[in-house]
């Protein structure tokens, strides 16, 4: 068994055990308090640019599975766990955690001590990282300043979403999803509702969605800024109003930023399959899945065509919005719940609601 560092940009250093892939890596690092769907972390491409650091203890404890993952490559750059799972046992275990890491070059580091590292990320906020290569003998000062002087890149979207458009069936509403980064569960949960959905590229233009001729648009998730990808706000922006919209995580930022509203870089994030979210509109709560380094600033919604639907319980930071003029809303969180609850799940048949009723508006226009 091989030692690996983390070593983060503060100069503080983890020694632990290497598991998965021998070379290094480079990323943020931010933590996740789910206490399963590891396989749904690992692959959900909105972890592009980032080690996870997974604050339950035991990890990997089921398995991999072929039918759990939310996209084909992940593209997590690295996993920190207190303890990895070196013999699962569930029906449908395939793999190791450690076997995926490896056949997917992703390094891993376990035995070390993740809630000292969960405080101090919430303490100075998500901080850049390197997991060593295995066994490597490094230089920890050497390695902090080329950790400090190293940009991340801002290109997460373009390297997460689809390069051409594909379709996958159904005899119900055309949905069209704009892949940012999209979870496949947003697809599972528009397929069973039997939505004939065209899945098209980050960039795709707004001339180009609405030659589909779709009853309603879906803005996926994703990963990174939404500041980092303002073309996409244009798309967004030219199809309010032609089209109904339902948008999720980096989408809702999206929709917001087109609606004129701004976004800001939270502390540390919301990441975990534990978030309480009020809805403002029914006053239940709801526990939510999330997955999100950045938020909309409710202080900029005035002027704004948009109504705030939904608040986090834990911080008070916009959950939902939706527009007053417009069949339009969207949701900062994880309806389709993979990995979490299925307390937000009516989402999508509010969705198919919406497109019903604004169809029947335009038949009798």
């Amino acid at each position: 068994m091989m030692k690996r560092y983390l070593i983060l940009e503060d100069g503080t250093v983890f020694e632990g055990t290497a598991f998965g892939g021998e070379g290094a890596s480079v990323g943020e690092i931010v933590f996740n308090t789910s206490m399963t769907g590891y396989q749904e972390i690992l692959s959900d491409p909105s972890y592009c640019g980032q080690i996870v650091t997974m604050t339950y203890p035991l990890i990997g404890n089921y398995g991999i599975n072929s039918d759990d993952f939310e996209s084909i490559e992940p593209a997590v750059k690295g996993m920190v766990v207190r303890e990895i799972a070196e013999f699962p046992s569930n029906f449908r275990n395939n793999a190791t955690l450690d076997e995926l890491f490896k056949i997917k070059d992703i390094p891993g580091i376990s035995g070390i001590d993740t809630r000292k590292l969960t405080r101090l990320i919430r303490s100075k906020g998500s901080i850049k990282g390197v997991l060593t290569a295995a066994g490597e003998d490094v230089q920890v000062e050497e390695v902090v300043k080329t950790l400090q002087a190293t940009v991340l890149p801002s290109n997460q979207v373009s390297q997460v979403s689809t390069a051409r458009p594909y379709p996958s069936p159904g005899r119900g509403k055309r949905v069209v999803l704009i892949d940012y980064g999209m979870k496949h569960g947003i697809l599972r949960e528009l397929n069973n509702r039997d939505c004939d959905v065209i899945v098209v590229p980050y960039n795709t233009s707004s001339k180009e969605i609405l030659a589909w001729g779709p009853d309603g648009v879906m803005l996926s998730n994703g990963p990174g800024d939404p500041k980092d990808v303002e073309e996409c706000v244009e798309v967004v922006r030219e199809l309010l109003g032609e089209v109904p919209i339902f948008g999720i995580c980096l989408g809702h930022q999206l929709f917001a930023r087109a609606c004129g509203a701004d976004t800001f870089k939270l502390k540390f994030g919301h990441r975990g399959g534990n978030h309480p979210v009020r809805d403002l509109v029914t006053g239940k709560i709801e526990i939510t899945s999330q997955n999100h380094g950045y938020a909309v600033n409710e202080e900029t919604l005035q002027g704004t065509r948009l109504k705030v639907t939904h608040s986090a319980l834990n911080d008070g930071t916009n959950e939902g919005l939706a527009h007053l003029d417009y069949p339009a809303f969207t949701v900062q969180y994880h309806p389709e719940s993979s990995p979490g609850p299925e307390d937000s799940n009516y989402l999508f048949d509010r969705f198919i609601d919406v497109m019903n009723a604004t169809r029947k508006e335009q038949q009798h226009a």
